[in-house]
């Protein structure tokens, strides 16, 4: 460890131990060549590190390297980004090039390293004039595997005009299926910029810039102002790119103990060496002073929220001060600035916060040159005049008073503590506090040796006493480059904002013509595959890569409900693209581990009339199929075989006899379905899917002599179903293969968005609400609970009966007591009720993710009076006559379902811990209380269902429904 100590009496004592990577950066020495790049200074600063300054020989890069025994090495590249306008452009790029690049081409390749990189920091940020890339690792091979993607998007970025539109702006159609529909303007930073503009703070701050410094790239808005995006064009970001993303304009900081050779090798082969020199210009020159103080207004909307609406006005006096490559000039201004506004003890504290004229300061903004700015926000009208002359007033009092000695002092001291003060994040906080000085051509190093700026401000305070008080002269008492800026509510002002808005929007709709219209039309729905969401997963698959895709049922027509299980069963068998039936099953065995669709039904978590309805699509392959696995799916998305009678034939009465057998052997679970059918919507499609409903469909289907009327059906429900409109993926494979994978599912997802017809319109008897713009949840606009008993009569000796009972949610508090309710009444009482006195096979209760709660006997002798032995189970759940130990073994039977081992495909643990957790905590008043609330007679909503031998009792029953 390299350990450095600074006094700070003047005197400054140096010792240090062996150090691994900072005395190995000792060795280079100026004029030293390496990978390209010559040493220009070796140092060793504060902060216990060794800096290594170089030049790139051929394309000018500065380059950076703090040596430390730090594990956790960042990165960070940076450009002076200078706009003229403020259409946004280099706000727009931070985001564009970040949508793949020339060796990672698959879409957001920034954001797919979030889920398989060991990072401990990524991002990306625009400031008012430059752009910064960094992130931070401890693992060495991640960090040059982060360092090629960050060079290549910045460096070699697709730019692709798909990127532009979704990142940037664009005109789109209000309701994208309809062409006909009004234009409105649409964009990530067009929308992001809207509601950085709704915050009256940073609209404030934002004025306030542009008005302190009016003569260059200050007086724009680099983020980009709402009205000003739509004028940038995709040429204008590509020329931009091309300019200001060059290495001539970088700067280049690494940091850690990792060895410097290799960060500089990696640069200079996959970047720099492929660029000649060029003059950026992207100078920032120095803002001409005024000879008088100037006064502006601005407004802002009112603050619905303000504590008193008629305190909502905003008052700043900013001064311009020195250039902030001066280091020591911008030490003394950075401890003038917190000795005049840090803390309860500054003077203007006591002037401005404890009268209580105001709320809080106002903003503070930095750039080439400082500046100071004070004020507050949050006062009267008419205090505005008060606050100008105490902001003067209290200037003057400092010029003549100074400030206390022991003040100073603990500045000072949290300077050195600051200093000593190791964080975890110590690499970025240097990157971005090196950052505005470089950026203009200031020497990092000097910014880095903190002890010299204080020995050195403690020498000219002994020197002059009056030293603060002459800078609070110089810079504030006599400066005339001083900016007034106050900011008032106007009850018009977002009436204002949307007229200037749908101004803009008609001027650009007005020079449209028809084949423009079109255009924009078909350039949207080209955009749109863009947002199919794709989860990975590294998992260790022994070099196989599973892929699962959840295609929406939202657009599908009501009548075509109950053929979704039918075409799932059929569209992997009949043949696709090139391929007839028999040549597509002898290509999936050769290519792939099975291809399957199959419906499915996910109840919501929090709401019980909330659910997900769809098909899923499932594959598996070795590494080297993944082209063939997707070029099948492509082929079944685009053109599957719908039109082979005979086959279809085959198909369909497999599957009907396949359900037809299945009864026997799983009844109960048919019983369930069909009782739990009008307790929620999820119950509902689960019965439509997978119940009796769907057998008795299969089974008229199968008696058909003509299948014309299925062949016609296919294709309608493949238009809805196989839809990248609707569609989300996930994919689980090994790290070394997730790149490749990506690049393949992003080709898939490119090929059958550009073959698909038309986006459906979703039905009119559900609502969709999306989350995490990952899934859609629908919500029935006509569902309403009801209860009801069905009987089935079946051609078998033996009754299967269930009883289901609408409770709550997965992750409502109760649902953890009546899983373990369901498991000790299973096990200590209905057991013995249903089969050890009734006579049945099987029987117990379950508590199911949708909310129910279930009551099932399997092959059992009774029917209506096992209904009665589900009510004495509750009785008996009531009665609180069970055991701590009948809780605890119970709680262990359920976690040995819930902690069961885990397959690399369904590594998916979101609200497992939670759910354990609640599990832990249920204690015996938790379950006599469930018992009581939720399955109580004349506390429930319930279903009952029977299928079994013919049943006089129950024909003569009219509260049931006959089958």
């Amino acid at each position: 460890m390299c350990i450095y100590l600074c006094s700070f009496n003047g005197q400054r004592h140096t010792w240090r131990l062996k150090s691994t990577s900072a005395e190995r950066a000792l060795q280079y020495q100026p004029g030293h060549k390496i990978h390209g790049f010559t040493v220009k200074e070796v140092t060793v600063p504060d902060l216990f590190l060794t800096a290594v300054k170089l030049t790139h020989d051929k394309t000018g890069a500065q380059y950076l390297h703090a040596a430390r025994d730090d594990s956790n090495n960042l990165f960070s590249v940076q450009f002076r980004t200078t706009p003229m306008d403020s259409t946004g452009v280099p706000h727009i790029l931070e985001h564009t090039v970040l949508c793949g690049s020339e060796k990672y081409p698959c879409r957001d390749p920034f954001f797919k390293m979030l889920n398989r990189s060991l990072s401990t920091f990524m991002n990306a940020f625009t400031a008012s004039d430059y752009t910064m890339y960094p992130f931070s690792t401890q693992n060495g091979k991640d960090f040059q595997n982060l360092l090629s993607v960050y060079l290549d998007a910045v460096f070699f970025p697709c730019l692709r005009e798909q990127d532009f539109w979704q990142e940037g702006w664009r005109l789109e159609n209000e309701n994208p299926t309809d062409p006909n529909s009004p234009l409105v303007f649409k964009g990530v930073v067009f929308n992001e910029m809207k509601g950085a503009f709704s915050d009256n703070e940073r609209l404030y701050a934002q004025h306030l810039q542009n008005k302190l410094y009016p003569d260059h790239t200050y007086s724009v808005v680099s983020g980009g102002e709402p009205l000003a995006i739509p004028d940038l064009t995709w040429e204008q970001l590509k020329q931009f790119h091309a300019t200001h993303y060059h290495p001539s304009n970088a700067r280049f900081f690494t940091y850690g103990d990792l060895p410097l050779e290799q960060h500089l090798k990696q640069i200079e082969e996959e970047a720099l060496s492929k660029f000649e020199r060029i003059n950026p210009n992207t100078e920032v020159p120095s803002q001409s002073h005024w000879s008088s103080p100037r006064e502006d207004h601005v407004t802002c909307s009112p603050d619905a929220l303000a504590p008193d609406p008629a305190r909502q006005n905003t008052l700043c006096v900013s001064y311009l001060l020195g250039d902030i490559t001066d280091t020591f000039e911008g030490f003394t201004l950075s401890l003038l600035s917190s000795l005049m506004i840090s803390g309860p003890n500054s003077p203007f504290y006591k002037a401005l916060i404890e009268p209580k004229i105001g709320t809080d300061f106002s903003s503070v903004v930095g750039t080439k040159e400082a500046s100071f700015s004070i004020g507050l926000q949050g006062m009267a009208e008419e205090d505005i005049e008060r606050v100008k002359q105490i902001i003067s007033q209290t200037i003057d009092d400092i010029i003549e008073n100074g400030f206390e000695e022991e003040r100073i002092e603990a500045l000072l001291h949290k300077i050195e503590i600051q200093m000593k003060h190791q964080s975890t994040n110590f690499g970025l906080s240097l990157a971005s506090y090196i950052a505005s000085s470089w950026n203009h051509d200031g020497d990092p190093v000097q910014l880095l040796q903190i002890s010299d700026s204080v020995a050195k401000f403690r020498q000219s305070l002994a020197e002059n006493p009056r030293f603060l008080q002459d800078k609070v002269k110089h810079y504030f008492k006599e400066n005339t480059h001083r900016l007034t800026l106050s900011m008032s509510p106007d009850e018009a002002y977002l009436e204002k904002q949307a007229k200037a808005e749908e101004e803009k929007l008609q001027k650009k709709i007005q020079a449209l013509s028809d084949s423009d219209r079109k255009e924009i039309y078909e350039k949207v729905q080209c955009l749109l595959y863009y947002s199919v969401p794709v989860q990975y997963c590294e998992q260790p698959t022994n070099g196989l890569v599973y892929f699962r895709a959840m295609c929406s049922l939202n657009t599908l027509p009501e009548d075509l409900r109950l053929y979704v299980p039918l075409f799932c069963s059929v569209i992997t068998r009949m043949g696709c693209g090139g391929l007839d039936y028999r040549q597509q099953a002898q290509q999936m065995e050769l290519r792939t581990g099975g291809m399957s669709v199959s419906t499915q039904v996910i109840p919501d978590s929090t709401q019980l009339d909330m659910y997900e309805q769809g098909i899923l699509l499932f594959s598996s392959c070795l590494e080297r199929n993944l082209p063939h696995m997707f070029q099948l799916w492509s082929d079944i998305f685009n053109s599957p075989h719908f039109d082979d009678e005979e086959r279809l034939r085959v198909l369909v009465m497999m599957s009907a006899q396949e359900l037809a057998n299945g009864i026997s052997y799983s009844g109960h679970m048919y019983a369930m379905t069909r009782a739990g059918r009008h307790l929620t919507p999820a119950g509902d499609l689960q019965e439509t899917f997978n119940g009796m409903e769907q057998v008795k469909f299969m089974k008229r289907i199968a008696e058909m002599p003509d299948l014309s009327q299925v062949i016609r059906t296919l294709p309608r429900i493949k238009k809805h179903l196989l839809n990248p409109d609707n569609m989300r993926c996930a994919v689980n494979t090994t790290p070394q293969k997730l790149s490749d994978t990506a690049a393949q599912l992003e080709s898939f997802i490119r090929d059958v968005a550009e073959n698909r017809k038309e986006r459906k319109p979703v039905r009119s008897d559900i609502t969709e609400v999306r989350f995490q713009q990952a899934h859609w949840v629908n919500i029935p606009l006509n569902f309403q609970p009801c209860q009801m008993k069905t009987f089935f009569q079946m051609p078998f000796p033996v009754n299967f009966v269930s009883e289901s009972i609408r409770t709550v949610p997965f992750s409502h508090e109760d649902y953890a007591s009546l899983c373990i309710l369901a498991r000790m009444m299973t096990a200590k009482f209905l057991h013995g009720e249903i089969r050890e006195k009734g006579g049945a096979y099987g029987g117990g209760a379950r508590m199911g993710g949708g909310g129910l709660f279930s009551f099932y006997s399997y092959r059992d002798p009774n029917s209506v009076q096992t209904l009665s032995a589900f009510r004495k189970g509750v009785d008996w759940a009531k009665s609180g006559q069970f055991t701590q130990q009948d809780i605890d073994e119970a709680k262990l039977s359920i976690f040995s379902a819930v902690d069961s081992p885990v397959a690399p495909l369904n590594h998916f643990p979101e609200m497992k811990q939670g759910h354990r957790e609640r599990l832990f905590a249920v204690t015996h008043k938790n379950l006599v209380d469930v018992a009581e609330r939720y399955l109580s007679v004349g506390q429930r909503t319930c279903g009952v269902a029977i299928l079994g031998p013919e049943n006089e009792t129950i024909k003569k029953d009219p509260s049931w429904i006959v089958k």
